[in-house]
């Protein structure tokens, strides 16, 4: 079985079968820059990068456009209360937004498009609404006529009753129904504004992303991506704006990601209970963070808490270590002489891969990936300290495996590890000479020495491991 996506707007998984064999295009609906980001926001930019990394793993070429919404109410009064143009703010937190991605080894995405930037899309895609019966214009102001769409609704599932509950809609008594909402705002004092042939005034949230999305993906996309939080109004509003004006499926496979909590309650700026990406960087390790955020499936709820992040350190350290004892092996062409315990462990790498490969392909299901990866790792520590050959070959074999499969998660790179600071790096050096230091004294038989070194280490949390390939260390709690 290949994989399997939830699709958000069926409600149940389904084989992935993108538009194109080869190529998989994906929008996801990125932040709103009128703040920095925090760590629920980061949890939907990191799905995102999972699954770009996997389909990109499993062959595919993806085209990934992740939006900045630059203009919108929040940005108008967060920029007034900072006393800075809407602009300046958007570019500040823009830049912070991408900084902060990368931080967290978010690759970019092949293109962020702005909203200020596509207003002509904007303007050609609401005419063509307008064209269709489907928007109508009052004093300047473009609405998108709800009744003209007979699906409206098809994502969030809910009764038209409900459908204004969570809605971004202003009280306007010029609307023929109360659903209705602004593709194009008519200018008010003090506000940016555009050109239009309605007059001028700013596009509305919605068709914001419509437009981007087509202009960098096409009419119908293979995958959109967002917070769950965004499901209603925002993707129904896409869905009704952009398949009544072209006539097509605007996405084929809708993922939506579960709420990051805080103390049981999800964690929002609205809850004033959030915590910074930047601020967590700055105290945890990217991987750590990165680790965290996928130790449960991206539909399940995840509550942020130091004991959690605590738990990833630890994960983290087994990984680092585990990985540091097999530095030494790398690719050997021809095959070691096996015994029972090498083709144990060959056999193990080779069920990891299986099981890893399994666990992403049932919905990116990154709590069973890594249950996968860690299971080699417990094997692979076994089998050093208890078997007595060297086995270069198959301890090559799986340090590849751990390698290609939590670069595939971003929880570790071999060239170039942000697990260590730059004083992680320094601890490893001392170590390193310490080590090198008791060797000297253990081939003189200066074992006085030898263990003055490994007891003195082991008060430090850092526990000697003697091999028949050398001595490795690893912390200990």
């Amino acid at each position: 079985m290949g994989l399997q996506i939830y699709n958000s707007l069926s409600r149940k998984l389904e084989d992935f079968a993108p538009l194109n064999a080869e190529r998989v295009t994906i929008y996801n609906c990125g932040p709103t820059v009128y703040d920095y980001i925090h760590m629920g926001n980061a949890r939907t930019a990191l799905v995102t990068d999972i699954i770009r990394r996997y389909l990109t793993h499993k062959g595919y070429n993806v085209k990934l456009a992740q939006n900045l919404t630059d203009i919108d109410d929040k940005i108008i009064a967060r920029a007034a209360e900072l006393g800075i143009s809407e602009k300046q703010l958007a570019q500040q937190r823009g830049d912070a937004f991408l900084e902060d991605s990368l931080r967290l080894g978010i690759q970019p995405a092949d293109v962020h498009p702005k909203a200020t930037e596509h207003i002509p899309e904007m303007l050609t895609l609401i005419q063509r609404l307008i064209d269709k019966g489907a928007a109508y214009v009052i004093d300047g102001s473009v609405y998108y006529r709800v009744n003209a769409f007979a699906e409206y609704g098809k994502l969030s599932h809910r009764k038209p009753e409900d459908l204004l509950a969570g809605a971004r809609v202003e009280i306007d008594e010029r609307k023929e129904d109360p659903r209705d909402f602004d593709l194009w705002k008519a200018a008010k004092p003090g506000e940016p504004t555009w050109d239009s042939p309605w007059g001028k005034g700013r596009p509305g949230w919605h068709i914001e992303c419509s437009a981007m999305a087509m202009k960098h993906l096409g009419e119908t996309l293979d995958m959109h991506v967002a917070g769950e939080d965004l499901l209603f109004p925002h993707n129904e509003n896409e869905i009704a704006q952009s398949e009544l004006a072209t006539g097509k499926p605007f996405a084929r496979y809708w993922v939506h990601v579960a709420f990051l909590k805080i103390d049981g309650r999800r964690m929002g700026k609205s809850e004033r209970n959030f915590i910074l990406l930047r601020d967590a960087l700055d105290n945890y390790p990217t991987e750590v963070i990165r680790h965290f955020l996928i130790s449960a499936q991206y539909r399940h709820p995840l509550d942020y808490n130091p004991e959690s992040l605590a738990k990833s350190e630890g994960a983290l350290r087994r990984l680092n270590n585990c990985l540091a004892a097999l530095e030494t092996y790398q690719t050997a062409d021809a095959a070691d002489v096996e015994g029972e315990a090498e083709t144990a462990l060959r056999n193990a790498t080779l069920q990891m891969k299986a099981d890893f490969q399994a666990a992403m392909d049932a919905d990116f299901n990154t709590a069973r990936a890594l249950g996968a990866i860690f299971t080699l790792i417990g094997a692979v520590n076994r089998f050093i300290q208890q078997t007595e050959t060297d086995a270069a070959a198959v301890l090559a074999h799986a340090r590849e495996a751990l390698i290609e499969t939590c670069g595939v998660l971003g929880i570790y790179n071999a060239q170039d590890s942000d697990v260590q600071d730059d004083s992680g790096e320094m601890l490893t050096h001392l170590v390193t000479l310490l080590l090198d230091i008791r060797q000297d004294a253990r081939q003189r038989k200066d074992w006085e020495t030898s263990d003055k070194i490994r007891d003195r280490m082991k008060e430090l949390n850092i526990e000697i491991q003697d091999t028949r390939q050398g001595a490795t260390w690893k912390f200990i709690s």
